[in-house]
């Protein structure tokens, strides 16, 4: 362990050689990595261990979706001979069995810390210099300092914003409200718009894009704009929320939220899922010069290292790659190269993310358009009803498609939207990752019947696109 006491010399001595402030996925991946390898290490949480995704983010949104799974499943069960009827759905019991898993997830990560040996602070950090903190009533010392306060969402600004939530609140809310306005169309307001229509509320889903999901497959987000139109979720393109308005001062008053165009709409609830920034305010940073950019976001190099010699930032304060996975990765490296054998290898160049909307979405690799901006490709899509709904009756279709580089036959991207699509593009990640081609997919033999097998049987190639293909 040939790093972790340097700095503890004559000249100075420090209170931990690795110092951590926050206590989500990042941070707490890091510090026991570094404390498994014999640097002492300190970790600072001001609000809660594990973070935005156990906490307030992927694991409680899971749950949620679940939740309106099951309500689709008793209506999909009396397809199949079941006679059922859905009952009413009791918010209030979902969300304490809710709390009751985050609150065991949240001693799992407390004492995973402690099992480690590492010194947890339940307060915040602040910069005082390069190497002190003030944590709570303390000033701490540390060699080296790792920033991974993750992001938060961002509030709208225009008239009346303050009567809308963000995801930091959705998931308290004392009821399920019937009418809902959803600002944006990314992750978050996707899967809530799935979420909330299938536990029986009236969902209005209002985004300035053409369609959601900007930035995934062309073929993905139409197919997914049909997917939540078909369960209900009515669709306002190309606008924007101009102000938002209280019929009265009583906590449940009507919101009427005006348009872009004019329209006018009346719900029980207004949800803003914009966007989400960097945790940065009041750390201190500008007092020890670290280096962000114009959003806020903290800017790396190599390893991880900030604008400051010894001062580093992992996962989604820096605005990369914000996922969870990533934010382990990142965390797991650092601390292998601190105090290691040297950062572990991962590849962050064909990261497979999932989107649980309804019914999910799963992507690796490159989009169609990413593709044909490099060059020629050949892209196959299939769409088909799924097996299950034959009998369900439910207007459901599943989208697959393989995005292959047409000189060298290696598949660029798969992505999929319909049920399982997690499951099997984690899979399908592995093989695109050590570089499969679709030849290799066509020499797979298919798990029958599954949707998953129509990514290797897929053999009538759909169009070619880039190097001027049409």
């Amino acid at each position: 362990f040939r790093h972790h006491r340097r700095g503890t010399g004559p000249d100075r001595a420090f209170d931990f050689d690795l110092f951590v402030i926050g206590g989500g996925a990042g941070g707490v991946r890091c510090a026991r990595v570094a404390a498994g390898h014999g640097a002492r290490v300190g970790v600072a949480e001001e609000r809660f261990w594990g973070g935005t995704c156990v906490n307030i983010g992927c694991v409680p949104k899971k749950l949620l979706v679940m939740a309106a799974e099951y309500g689709a499943a008793l209506d999909d069960a009396r397809g199949f001979g079941w006679a059922v009827q859905r009952g009413a759905h009791d918010w209030a019991a979902l969300i304490a069995a809710k709390d009751r898993e985050i609150a065991r997830l949240n001693g799992i990560y407390r004492r995973m810390l402690e099992g480690a040996g590492v010194a947890i602070f339940d307060a915040r950090a602040t910069f005082r210099d390069a190497h002190t903190l003030q944590v709570g009533e303390r000033r701490i010392t540390a060699e080296r300092i790792v920033i991974a306060t993750g992001g938060q969402p961002t509030r709208p600004t225009y008239p009346g914003a303050e009567l809308a939530v963000v995801s930091d609140d959705i998931f308290h809310l004392p009821a399920l409200p019937h009418r809902v306005v959803l600002h944006g169309s990314g992750y978050i307001a996707v899967e809530f718009a799935g979420i909330l229509a299938g536990l029986g509320a009236e969902v209005d889903l209002v985004y300035r894009q053409p369609l959601p999901l900007r930035g995934f497959d062309a073929d993905l987000r139409a197919a997914l704009a049909e997917a939540l139109t078909a369960d209900g979720v009515r669709l306002h393109p190309e606008r924007n929320i101009t102000a938002i308005a209280a019929s009265g001062d009583a906590p449940g008053a009507v919101r009427r939220v005006t348009l872009t165009d004019g329209t006018v709409l009346e719900a029980d609830l207004v949800f803003a899922a914009t966007g989400r920034h960097p945790n940065v305010a009041g750390l201190g940073l500008e007092a020890v010069g670290v280096q962000t950019n114009a959003k806020g976001a903290i800017v790396t190099g190599e390893g991880a290292e900030t604008s400051v010699p010894g001062l580093y930032a992992i996962g989604d304060v820096t605005d990369r790659l914000n996922l969870t996975p990533v934010a382990l990765a990142e965390g797991h490296s650092l601390a292998e190269s601190l105090f290691g054998a040297g950062p572990r290898a991962w590849d962050l160049d064909r990261v497979a993310t999932a989107v649980f909307s309804s019914p999910p979405i799963a992507t690796v690799g490159l989009t169609e358009e990413q593709a044909a901006a490099r060059g020629p490709a050949d892209i196959y899509v299939s769409r088909f009803r799924p097996m299950r709904h034959a009998l369900t009756g439910r207007e459901r279709r599943t989208l697959m498609k393989l995005v292959v580089d047409q000189k060298t036959q290696r598949v660029l991207g798969a992505h999929m939207l319909g049920e399982d699509a997690p499951e099997i593009i984690q899979g399908l990640s592995v093989a695109i990752n050590c570089g499969a081609t679709k030849a290799d997919f066509d020499r797979t033999v298919g798990i029958h019947p599954t949707s998953a097998e129509e990514f290797v049987t897929m053999r009538t190639r759909t169009r070619s696109v880039g190097g001027g293909q049409g």
